[in-house]
């Protein structure tokens, strides 16, 4: 159509309008300070009135009409729709008339068209005004509601919003209506959006999770929340709540941080570098090497210049390994002063170049509390491979390789040795196998009798309780083997508890069994460890009481060595022994290095002279073993020979005023039956030295 056609066509259509005397139109205008002036009137509004056009032309509108309840007539002009109010018209002659006004905005400019239809009857009248009194209070709650707002009318296009939703991305309603709240959609959100929205015009009700940028184009989270609405005569829309998270969100994420991230240094925690591994591993092809670092003597530290010297030195570590590493590296805190870096590389000479690197910025000088530390640490590096399978996997062998570094004089790296890996599996698995040992009490003892010699017969003075773990797949492990691993994996006292009690037990069904047969004591060994736990000695105390024995029933034994470990300590908690009743023996004595003088200060009930010392005393070397008799004897304390294996050595022993022995010459050790067996068919008899 021409443009000649088309103002053909709008002209037609203003006649027919002002000509139509049946229809009231009126065209206002908004000025600027809010007042409405009639810019046009067509013939039906002008006999309604009972003025003329002239007359109408420029006049204000509130001289001829009202609103209802005093409100003012602006509420009536809305630019985003048309709106539908029920007024008072004020004819020429001061006639009231109640008419429905439906004002429609001109597209281009501050007009609106009113159609003025006069109401048909008082119901009309009453049910119109209830109406707009309903979109009124509506209207109302929706513009001051505090819950962002907005609502479409038909398919995406908004034909309200809010204040409070205006507030939220600071932007004036205009900016919004129509699709223009799009724009303020975060881009990632608008195909979710737009789904959310077909469904919900469907007739379905949806609720989804957002994100809006505000007029600072900061990101506001939301939480959305869409109800369909129907509209006669427009079309399907919908209206739709927002609630503001973005706080929410970020104390979450704070929160989530913390829980992810060491409080100290900042770094990742395991849970954070358990999910970064296994998610590169999730990528079949995805080079990954992993590496352990533990800082050297960083105890040393903690106890000369205090825990905060301390944490200082970790914070700069974790500086330095930050910076050491490339993009994408992942640097974790494992734990105290072990961390964890894990390097997106296929390449071994590659991951060693970043722990290289690490090694030597790790070293450079600090001062803490005014002296100078250049902290060194171990590092194991291991390359993801086919016996990986999840994180686990991979940083165990970190772990492995790191304490190889350890063993091989600190402050080096060391790649995982193969045959390492199985052995500390292996030991692992035993660790394992003897914790559920000592939790099913598969421990069990056997005892070695303690005899002295030198009157008419022999005397069976003590038995010394010995434990033993008979495998169930491995067959006998050592007691050197599992004692060790009880105290490197923290079994000790467990064991040494389980050991403990059962041996009193045995001695107390030996006073039942054997009667005066019995043997006057039960001596137990004590591990180095057990020495410097203060809970020992009311542990012994407990448990003499639950088997009713008395404190001289029992003698602990300690080895030379373990007791210098920290004599102090030792010292303390032996001589609470002894006040106690408990008597004291130093085991293998003469191996070790304790200065007499020490000793002399120790509560000490006997010396045991080591197997090692009666071994030579075939091959004339006596001077030892006569040496620690002589000792004991001097300081008045009792002496007792250890693994004592011919008559010979008995003989001699003897001669050395060595009167208490044990050992295979004697008796092997003897699980419990047989030990009672023994001692019911060997001592009746008094037959010779030797039993």
């Amino acid at each position: 159509m021409t443009t000649s056609a088309r103002g053909d066509v709008v002209a037609a259509v203003l006649h027919a309008a002002a000509a139509d005397s049946g229809t009231a139109l009126l065209v206002v205008e908004l000025g600027t300070l809010g007042e409405l002036a009639v810019r046009w009137s067509n013939t039906g509004a002008t006999q309604l009135l009972g003025l003329a056009g002239s007359d109408l032309q420029g006049m204000p509108l509130h001289d001829h009409m009202s609103a209802p309840d005093g409100e003012t007539l602006v509420t009536m002009f809305r630019r985003e729709r048309p709106t539908t109010t029920v007024v008072t018209l004020r004819t020429a002659v001061g006639e009231s008339v109640a008419c429905r006004v439906r004002s429609t905005p001109a597209p281009g400019g501050r007009l609106w068209a009113l159609r003025i239809d006069p109401a048909q009857s008082e119901l009309e009248v009453a049910l119109r005004a209830s109406a707009d009194a309903h979109e009124q209070r509506f209207k109302v709650l929706a513009e001051r509601s505090p819950v962002p707002t907005l609502m479409s009318e038909q398919g995406m296009r908004l034909g309200h919003v809010n204040d409070a939703l205006c507030a939220l991305l600071g932007v004036t309603a205009d900016k919004l209506v129509g699709t223009g709240w799009m724009s303020y959609v975060h881009h990632e959100d608008l195909d979710l959006i737009a789904a959310t929205v077909v469904a919900v015009l469907d007739g379905e009700e949806r609720e989804l999770q957002a994100r809006f940028l505000d007029n600072r184009r900061e990101v506001r989270h939301t939480d959305m929340r869409f109800t369909p609405l129907r509209t006669p005569g427009v079309g399907d829309g919908f209206v739709a709540t927002l609630e503001d998270i973005t706080e929410r969100r970020a104390f979450e994420d704070q929160l989530n941080h913390q829980a992810t991230h060491d409080s100290l240094t900042g770094l990742p925690r395991r849970s954070r570098l358990w999910d970064h591994v296994n998610a590169t591993m999730a990528t079949p092809d995805a080079g990954l090497a992993c590496m352990f670092l533990d800082l050297d003597n960083f105890k040393v530290v903690n106890d000369s210049l205090g825990h905060t010297a301390g944490d200082a030195l970790l914070v700069e570590v974790a500086e330095r390994l930050t910076s050491a590493v490339r993009p994408g590296d992942l640097v974790a805190r494992f734990g105290g002063d072990e961390f964890v870096v894990a390097c997106a590389t296929s390449s071994l000479d590659g991951a060693l170049d970043v722990a290289d690197r690490i090694l030597r910025v790790l070293c450079e000088p600090v001062m803490l509390n005014g002296v100078e530390i250049r902290p060194r640490g171990s590092i194991g590096v291991v390359m993801r491979g086919p016996d990986h399978h999840s994180a686990d996997d991979l940083i165990r062998d970190c772990d492995i390789a790191m304490y190889q570094a350890k063993s091989r004089g600190k402050g080096r790296i060391m790649v995982l040795d193969e045959s390492a890996r199985s052995a500390a599996h292996d030991t692992l698995t035993l660790v394992a196998d003897l914790r559920q040992a000592i939790e099913e009490r598969q421990i069990t003892l056997h005892y070695q009798p303690i005899v002295a010699y030198g009157g008419s017969r022999p005397q069976l003075v003590a038995a010394e309780a010995l434990a033993r773990w008979q495998h169930p797949r491995r067959g006998y492990v050592p007691a050197d083997t599992f004692v060790r691993l009880a105290e490197e994996h923290g079994l000790v006292r467990e064991l040494g508890e389980l050991v403990l009690e059962t041996a009193c037990r045995a001695l107390t069904a030996w006073r039942v069994q054997l009667g005066a047969l019995a043997p006057a004591r039960v001596n137990v060994n004590l591990s180095a460890l057990q020495m410097s736990d203060n809970l020992l000695v009311h542990t012994v105390q407990q448990t003499l009481r639950r088997c009713g024995l008395r404190p001289e029933q029992l003698c602990v034994e300690i080895t030379e060595s373990a007791l210098m470990k920290d004599p102090d300590t030792a010292s303390t908690i032996l001589r609470q022994m002894r006040e106690h009743g408990v008597q004291v023996a130093i085991d293998d004595f003469g191996t070790g290095y304790s200065s007499l003088a020490y000793l002399r200060r120790l509560p000490v009930s006997y010396l045991k002279v080591d197997r090692s010392f009666v071994a030579e005393l075939e091959d004339g070397h006596t001077a030892v073993a006569q040496a620690v008799i002589s000792l004991a004897h001097n300081l008045g304390i009792g002496v007792v020979a250890e693994g004592v294996e011919t008559s010979v050595q008995q003989a001699m022993l003897t001669d050395m005023e060595c009167s208490v022995m044990q050992g295979f010459a004697i008796s092997p050790p003897l699980p419990e039956p047989s030990f009672v067996e023994w001692c019911r068919s060997s001592f009746p008899a008094g037959r010779g030295a030797l039993l």
